[in-house]
């Protein structure tokens, strides 16, 4: 009985844990340049997809949480370049730099 309870415990302590990161992370729709970080901003070592926002006067950027180089949305900026889009999914933040989870990435027309 005890280890029972004490299982029944350990699994809930579990289920509020990751019920409160879950409910930290914001579903946004970001407007901005969607840019490889290796090829045009030189931050990574591998091709990363990222997004490029002005937020109170100031350029943020947000580093895609995907398949890497991988998604079809990339390679319109690998090598270099700027593409207009709108980004929506969801937001994080890890060691100090920002992080979106797209669920929707729309390049605006030319």
């Amino acid at each position: 009985m005890r280890t029972a309870f004490s299982v029944f415990l350990a699994l809930s302590f579990l289920c509020l844990f990751v019920t409160g990161v879950q409910a930290g992370d914001k579903v946004v729709t970001l407007k901005g340049e969607v840019v490889c970080a290796k090829c045009e901003l030189k931050e990574t070592s591998k091709c990363t997809t990222a997004i490029q926002v002005t937020e109170k006067g100031e350029k943020v950027t947000y580093y895609f949480k995907d398949k890497g180089a991988k998604e079809e949305y990339h390679e319109a900026v690998c090598g270099g370049g700027r593409q207009e889009a709108t980004v929506t999914g969801t937001v994080s933040e890890k060691n100090g730099k920002k992080w979106i989870t797209p669920t929707s990435v729309q390049y605006a027309k030319k």
